[in-house]
């Protein structure tokens, strides 16, 4: 844990020293459209899972990275968020060594629900695709669900949660069945100097097999504000299992991102 606070300590000082800050710095309101995952701005981010302890693989490591970009759109007159992730995964073999690949493309289209209460909200169809590059980095099946989002934007911070549920309806016979749902809460609590407290777990609950798991993390993220308008958000995050039911899950992981929001042009 002490590594990753100095490499984040490092790469905070780093982002600070090369980008030119808007003055007086990032408001409470831009931290939490830059953790919000409905702000309409463009988005790509850099982010990692680094997982050093596995649930019944002793002394073994495993690596998920992703890229994602976020493009808001009003197709058809409707105001939605489309989001594309294409991960890089990195799994432990039995009894040793690993395998290292492309993983499934997922994408999911929110629509924004119209609200007079301030707490967002929204809806849409979530897509998964069999790119893996091994068998071992991805499920071998063509995926189809739901997905949704709430995010509620406070003057001390932000709170909300994610939901995905998926199952396939085609791809490899012999691959076992997906049916699983994922629910992603989180919450910021903005410090001073545009840092901020972030808890942000994912639980995956498979309908299959009855396995599933619970992590919960507490990290430390530092929001920037350039003159463009452009934001950069770098976030380190230990996760703990809290529960669980099966083996292959993270019992211990960390959770780090670099994320760049851009403004629409006019």
């Amino acid at each position: 844990m002490f590594t990753w606070v100095k490499i984040f300590a490092t790469l905070s000082l780093a982002i600070s020293l090369t980008t030119h800050a808007a003055e007086g710095g990032p408001s409470a309101d831009d931290i939490n459209k830059s953790n919000n995952p409905l702000t309409p701005m463009l988005g790509l981010n850099f982010q990692d899972y680094i997982i050093s302890s596995i649930y019944g693989m002793p002394n073994r490591e495993a690596n998920q990275g992703f890229v994602r970009g976020v493009m808001p759109s009003k197709m058809g007159g409707y105001p939605q968020i489309l989001r594309m992730t294409i991960p890089y995964t990195t799994v432990p073999n039995m009894p040793s060594g690993s395998t290292s690949g492309t993983g499934d493309i997922n994408l999911f289209d929110i629509f924004l629900l119209p609200s007079s209460s301030g707490i967002q909200t929204g809806v849409g169809p979530y897509l998964v695709f069999p790119t893996a590059s091994k068998d071992e980095t991805g499920s071998g099946k063509w995926q189809l669900g739901i997905s949704g989002l709430v995010a509620g934007p406070e003057t001390w911070g932000l709170w909300g949660a994610l939901l995905t549920y998926q199952h396939d309806f085609a791809g490899d016979a012999d691959r076992p069945t997906v049916n699983v749902a994922v629910v992603q809460p989180f919450i910021m609590y903005n410090l001073p100097h545009a840092f901020y407290l972030r808890s942000a777990g994912i639980w995956q609950f498979n309908w299959q097999t009855g396995n599933y798991y619970m992590p919960i993390g507490l990290g430390l993220g530092k929001v920037w504000k350039l003159e463009s308008g452009t934001t950069i958000n770098l976030f380190a995050e230990p996760q703990w299992t809290i529960a669980h039911q099966g083996d292959g899950f993270a019992e211990y992981q960390t959770y780090v991102g670099l994320n760049f929001q851009f403004p629409l042009g006019k």
